[in-house]
């Protein structure tokens, strides 16, 4: 078994990889860079190590962290996500100076890293894929070329892209021309390559991705499937585990998919294959050679710790589950807690949290690094929390979502969660009808007052009460 982890990451998913190295026996090792110093993950660790004063910079240095984890006697690293999480040098240094990395080996990560070989794998493997190019684009004309082929719209891609960016709708040929530079620079300041290719857009389709695990001795299984519809401009919102929109049939075809594609490439570790579907038909979109921010509804479905599964697979250890062992119970949602105002454009609202109290209670659970006093820093990413409900039926869990998010207070800064009530309420969410274009159909959702609760009613009118008392 692994004896000490390096941590290459911060906030939630620092802490997660923490508890799950304590109940593992395993000693932990957290970094941070100075708005990071008071941060969870850094308390929680047995060990924490300063990167200095840059807000980023320490975070995506490979060397320097691979280094470190010589220096401090780790024998492994765990990626986390985002960050370095896909960076197959980082994989790779990994590799060369004897360092586990938790995660698929460095031509993997490269491969699939590039949509256009992991297509070109997909289709190898028998996994149906989007029509589009074959590889890269030479020019603009030629992807003007093969929209006319494929028929509008068409999306331009980042080769080496993923989040969310480097990606441009075309419905035109108009749209084509203005678009492709666009794409080009983006992604060449995004992802250090100029790289793009072809697709035809599936419209409005239901987004689903596969949750697997792998591991050395060449087993490979799937935990099931969860819908990532509910989204805005690529970014997910909230998610589901498993789909409420799939018969079993479809189940079943999407997990032997996503098991068939990570063994056509000697996966090993966790990752996730992810489809669009449109009607019956079913087409590989990446796969994402990490663990997913949305890992945890699958754990409470299946019951399966997925970190720690992480964490035997690259001790070389078999997995603890055959196909067969794997089942799922109710149903799960997760909504991501941004500190973002959805009434005004979603922009980000960093800053202190002057009051935090988590929601709890049956089937409740919550990821999260924050605490009431602390910073949100503008540096990273917006999510405060992820708030994880599960319940034995849809009904129920969309009923414990809505009595969830009015548990929480989070005071200080501007949140999603009144939002997400919004979109619990709709009558086709609650029908389980919704694909990719449920957030931009649906601005209506964004008219809502916010609902301030009695106690807190109270408090104000007390605090005006004593104040006007003592002038």
């Amino acid at each position: 078994m692994l004896k000490k982890v390096l941590i290459a990451n911060r906030g939630e998913i620092a802490v997660r990889i923490v508890r799950a190295c304590a109940e593992m026996g395993i000693r932990s090792v957290a970094i941070y860079t100075e708005p990071d110093r008071y941060g969870l993950h850094v308390k929680r660790a047995d060990e924490a190590y300063s990167l200095g004063e840059d807000a980023l910079a320490g975070y995506l240095d490979p060397l320097r962290l691979v280094n470190l984890a010589v220096e401090t006697g780790c024998d492994a690293i765990h990626p986390g996500y985002g960050f370095l999480s896909e960076n197959a040098e980082f994989a790779r240094l990994c590799e060369e100076k004897g360092v586990t990395f938790i995660g698929p080996k460095s031509a993997v990560i490269h491969g699939m890293g590039d949509k256009t070989q992991a297509r070109d794998s997909m289709r190898g493997a028998g996994v149906p894929v989007t029509p589009g190019s074959d590889g890269n684009l030479a020019n603009v004309d030629e992807a003007l070329e093969l929209a006319e082929t494929v028929g509008y719209p068409v999306m331009i891609k980042a080769t080496s892209g993923g989040g969310g960016r480097g990606i441009r709708r075309c419905d035109s040929a108009e749209e084509l021309i203005q678009q492709y530079p666009r794409v080009i620079s983006e992604a060449t300041k995004a992802f250090g390559s100029a790289d793009v290719f072809l697709e035809k857009c599936i419209v409005n389709p239901r987004h689903i991705e596969v949750q697997i695990l792998a591991d050395s001795h060449g087993n490979v299984i799937h935990l099931y499937e969860r819908d990532c519809s509910i989204q805005r401009r690529n970014q997910k919102l909230i998610e589901i585990a498993p789909s409420p929109q799939l018969t079993p049939e479809q189940r079943e075809y999407v997990g032997n998919l996503a098991v068939k594609a990570a063994a056509a490439v000697g996966y090993e570790n966790a990752g996730t294959v992810e489809f669009l579907l449109s009607g019956n038909k079913v087409y590989f979109m990446e796969m994402n050679t990490r663990v997913q921010v949305e890992h945890t509804i699958t754990e409470q479905i299946t019951g399966v710790d997925i970190v720690r599964e992480q964490l035997r697979i690259a001790a070389g250890l078999p997995l603890s589950y055959r196909q067969e062992d794997i089942s799922y119970r109710g149903f799960a949602l997760q909504f991501r807690i941004n500190a973002e105002d959805p009434k005004n454009d979603f922009l980000p609202s960093f800053g202190r949290i002057t009051h935090y109290y988590a929601p709890g209670g049956p089937g409740v659970r919550v990821d999260t690094a924050i605490y009431t006093g602390y910073d949100i820093p503008p540096y990273y990413d917006s999510m405060c929390l992820k708030l994880i409900c599960w319940a034995l039926t849809w009904e129920e869990v969309i009923a414990r979502g809505k009595r969830a998010l009015d548990d929480m207070r989070l005071r200080g800064v501007k949140t999603t969660a009144p939002y997400y009530q919004q979109i619990l309420s709709h009558p086709d969410f609650e029908k389980a009808v919704f694909d990719t274009s449920f957030v931009p159909s649906h601005p209506e959702l964004l008219n809502y007052s916010e609902k301030r609760h009695p106690s807190e009613i109270a408090l104000a009118l007390a605090a005006a009460i004593a104040a006007h008392m003592a002038a």
